[in-house]
């Protein structure tokens, strides 16, 4: 049985959608079946790895108004064992949707039991908000990463991103983990990346993970070619960033 990973942080730019393709391409290269659920209408997983969004027939917008198999929408990506349930802008109109149906906050979790036994991984890209959707996501996970920006308002709003888990918790997903924080857009020549780092590790101890992911070129180019870091340059700092961050996870898995 798969495990579902949510990537959520209502804070925009923390690289939640930058996470959640490389990660998946790392988890794909260390020979894992993967799934990336793409639950932001922005769609910029679906076209970081090599979706053309503008083809789609069947979306996870549809599975999720429509009742649509998940199966139907799921597409091959650029890395064997890498697959992508794309969204589309559609997905924007599904809140409204949802607010009417009956278990609204357990629709995804539903769609997912479909093919939650086919990959070891499914990784959910959440939007910047905490809207419905990502409601549905963080109910469907078994655990969640969150992102978070080596910057100055980088603790800003993680209380009420605390806060919406510990509800979910209560209400909708007792079993809902945090899987761990992760650092990204670190530069270790600034003060601040470091005082960051710190203040989270103060904070949030052994759930900070000890993968950090360093700002990068290479990871902000390699989405515009609608590949992930490893195949733009597997010798960036990126790749290798994300391929430890793969290792990390894997390893925290298998003592379970």
């Amino acid at each position: 049985m798969g495990k579902i990973i949510a990537l959520a942080n209502q804070k925009g730019g923390v690289g939640k959608t930058t996470t959640t393709i490389n990660l998946a391409a790392s988890l794909a290269t260390l020979e894992k079946k993967v799934l990336v659920v793409d639950a932001d209408p922005q769609a910029n997983a679906s076209s970081g790895l090599g979706i053309d969004i503008q083809s789609l027939k069947c979306t996870v917008y549809e599975c999720l108004v429509n009742g649509d198999n998940p199966k139907d929408a799921i597409l091959k990506a650029c890395i064997d064992g890498l697959y992508v349930l794309p969204s589309h802008i559609d997905l924007v109109g599904a809140e409204l949707e949802l607010m009417n149906m009956e278990s609204r906050e357990t629709v995804m979790k539903k769609m997912l039991s479909k093919v939650k036994d086919d990959y070891d991984y499914i990784l959910i890209d959440c939007s910047p908000s905490l809207g419905l959707i990502t409601v549905n996501s963080l109910t469907a996970a078994d655990s969640i990463i969150i992102p978070v920006q080596c910057e100055y308002f980088a603790l800003e709003g993680i209380s009420k991103l605390l806060n919406t888990i510990r509800i979910i918790k209560t209400k909708l997903n007792p079993s809902l983990d945090i899987e761990g924080f992760l650092l990204t857009m670190y530069d270790s020549r600034l003060r601040l990346s470091n005082q960051i780092y710190d203040e989270i590790k103060k904070h949030f101890q052994e759930l900070v993970f000890e993968s950090i992911i360093a700002r990068n070129v290479k990871l902000s180019e390699a989405p515009s070619y609608g590949l992930p870091a490893i195949l733009y340059d597997a010798d960036s700092k990126g790749a290798k960033n994300y391929l430890a961050l793969a290792q990390e996870i894997l390893k925290k898995n298998s003592k379970k």
